[in-house]
């Protein structure tokens, strides 16, 4: 995969996506956002990548924000167009993968940058690491979701609180708030992300996938019952023959 913004590499089973525009703080546009919806399109197909850690460059930003120049010149009939593309081609289709995203949010993550963090299953953040949504300072709201997956995270009064005030809250007040679920020394941020998704990726690929579909559908009438019809259809399938083959053999299973 040879991407003009992202860089790709691959460790086993663990796929890191870093996106690279270090001149914009790695800041989304168009095309970036083009080029993260066909990788994470390919790593959903690709049966070797059981984990997909998604960071940004550098030190000091995971993603600054939306590109605020190409935004600029937009009108109404062209930011809807925008929002609804980006929500179906990157924002929704990263919440709903086959397999495991984590964000390693080594730095700023604002507006966008934000946005992009929380359609991933797992954040963890580095201890420099800002998080907001500024949107209201530019007379906006925000348009990747962030009004509706920040409240599922935190609640309404603190996503009210961080959306009407457009102020950035440091890494470990995201912790305490559930925005983000770890937090590390930037030296340590990727080993630890990569610590975890190796963790996932031992287990159960059919299991993780059921798993995300039925957490996605938490908050929905349909939620207990797709948990139900997914414990039992997963009871024919070869990852629970092998779960509990390896369990009564005192082993490790090999998924």
């Amino acid at each position: 995969m040879n991407f003009e913004n992202l860089i790709i590499e691959k460790d086993g089973a663990i796929t890191t996506i870093t996106i690279h525009r270090p001149e914009s703080l790695n800041a989304l546009n168009v095309k970036t956002i083009a080029e993260l919806s066909t990788a994470f399109e390919l790593l959903n197909q690709d049966k070797e990548c059981r984990a997909i850690i998604l960071t940004g460059s550098g030190e000091k930003s995971f993603v600054a924000g939306a590109d605020i120049k190409e935004l600029s010149t937009f009108g109404q009939a062209k930011a809807e167009e925008l929002a609804r593309n980006g929500q179906n081609s990157l924002f929704n289709k990263i919440e709903n993968m086959r397999k495991p995203v984590i964000a390693a949010v080594n730095g700023f993550a604002l507006g966008g940058g934000l946005e992009l963090a929380m359609s991933c299953h797992i954040r963890y953040a580095s201890e420099n690491a800002k998080l907001g949504l500024p949107e209201v300072t530019l007379g906006l709201i925000p348009g990747y979701g962030g009004t509706q997956r920040l409240p599922k995270l935190v609640g309404k009064g603190i996503a009210n609180e961080m959306i009407f005030s457009a102020k950035m809250i440091p890494a470990q007040r995201a912790k305490e708030t559930g925005l983000v679920n770890e937090v590390f020394p930037q030296e340590e941020l990727l080993a630890k992300t990569k610590e975890l998704a190796t963790a996932i990726a031992k287990n159960s690929p059919l299991g993780i996938e059921r798993a995300i579909k039925a957490v996605n559908l938490s908050d929905t009438e349909q939620g207990f019952e797709d948990e139900i019809k997914s414990f039992a259809e997963l009871f024919d399938l070869e990852d629970k023959k092998e779960g509990f083959a390896a369990f009564l053999e005192k082993r490790k299973p090999q998924f």
